[in-house]
């Protein structure tokens, strides 16, 4: 197969739920010699539904702040590559092909493909770009989008064992059916030359088919350096961290059906009745009895869960730095408001703004509101 490929064209975005396999897969596929995949960004979470907020963006000094926010709000200060944080912005500016999110986006993606060996080909990996495949394929009409999905029992035991995310199982689980909810709808509207659905099940069972079906729809050749992830720098990294171990020794099946260690019956049947409906319709089959739960049980649930998310922040894992700078942005498009950049008419209710997870859709790892009752200092390092 060719793999003569320009770096603007048919960019790869893999998606899903968190807690689900979208790491693994970003991780073999950063391994392929013609594919160039850096650590997360979440900048279409963060950035694309509030790009109003930075006025015409054809105007130098909004789009310069546009770009440095996108830049030094990455999860993993510029992927790794040995930046001058006092030129990095100028250069990344000088080199778009366009004055607009996507060039930026572009234009750090090719930065990272030349950093990463002049690879002819780029791919981004953010979970909740799930809610997001719309304006992706706006911005890069040729994109390929690889949705990874597993088993919700799993994913949510997994979170409710990692240092971030939902506390309990009944937001653990509204969270999961949200996004493979929207997994399913997509599914069933994209043709197969733009979107492939990859079962963490199968990926872990039979890396080497599954890499060959990967592959087959990126038209690429396939190598065996994609099961060999784990020697690569951001599988080492990761796997150093408690919630990625996994990535530190070769792809396998052990994690399959944790749930069955992880969460007691009782959890199961809370499970059953938020997302059983979503379970069924993706694949997957029930074994318990759903658990009616009371509005307001369900109240007290989501309650407490962001009571527990907000106190842990600054704990072990508890990502202080990253939702820091979340709320940092989120002043920011105020003080521009002030500055008079941007009007509440007609742009206040822009997806996701207003909806019920908002917070959990752009990445937030506490609700604001217990941020503030806890008194939860920022932290801008770490």
């Amino acid at each position: 197969m060719s793999t003569t490929i320009l770096r603007s064209e048919n960019p790869v975005f893999i998606v899903g739920q968190e807690r689900s396999g979208t790491t693994l897969l970003m991780v073999m596929l950063g391994c392929h010699p013609n594919l160039a995949v850096p650590e997360v960004t979440w900048w279409y979470p963060r950035f694309r539904p509030y790009l109003y907020t930075y006025g015409d963006l054809g105007k130098d000094e909004n789009f310069r702040t546009l770009a440095s926010e996108m830049i030094f709000g990455l999860p993993v200060p510029f992927w790794g590559m040995p930046e001058n944080p006092r030129t990095i912005v100028g250069e990344v500016v000088g080199a778009v092909h366009e004055k607009s999110f996507s060039g930026i986006f572009r234009a750090m993606m090719e930065r990272y493909a030349r950093h990463a060996g002049n690879k002819p080909r780029w791919g981004e990996k953010t979970p909740n770009n799930i809610f997001f495949v719309k304006e992706i394929l706006e911005d890069f009409p040729g994109a390929k989008l690889i949705c990874v999905s597993r088993d919700g029992r799993d994913a949510c035991a997994e979170f409710l064992q990692s240092g971030f995310g939902p506390n309990n199982i009944f937001c653990a689980a509204e969270c999961w059916s949200l996004g493979q909810a929207e997994a399913t709808r997509l599914a069933g509207t994209l043709n197969g030359n733009t979107w492939l659905d990859v079962r963490y099940e199968d990926l872990v069972r039979d890396p080497e088919g599954i890499l060959r079906r990967v592959c087959g729809f990126l038209k690429v050749d396939y190598t065996d350096a994609m099961l060999r992830f784990y020697e690569a720098p951001i599988a080492r990294v990761r796997s150093a961290q408690r919630d990625h171990k996994p990535l530190g020794h070769p792809v396998s099946d052990r994690y399959v059906g944790v749930y069955k260690e992880l969460l007691s019956l009782r959890e199961q049947r809370i499970y059953a009745q938020v997302a059983g409906k979503t379970h069924i319709e993706a694949g997957y089959p029930l074994d318990v009895e759903p658990l009616v739960v009371a509005e307001e049980d369900a109240r007290l649930y989501r309650e407490i869960d962001g009571r527990i998310r907000a106190a842990l922040l600054d704990g072990p894992g508890g990502r202080i730095a990253w939702e820091s700078y979340n709320d940092w942005l989120a002043d920011q498009r105020e003080e521009r408001r002030k500055r008079g950049v941007w009007r509440d008419e007609g742009n206040s209710k822009l997806f996701p703004a207003g909806h019920v997870h908002e917070g959990h859709i752009v990445g937030e790892r506490a609700p604001r509101m217990w941020k503030a009752h806890f008194g939860i200092k920022r932290r801008y390092v770490g």
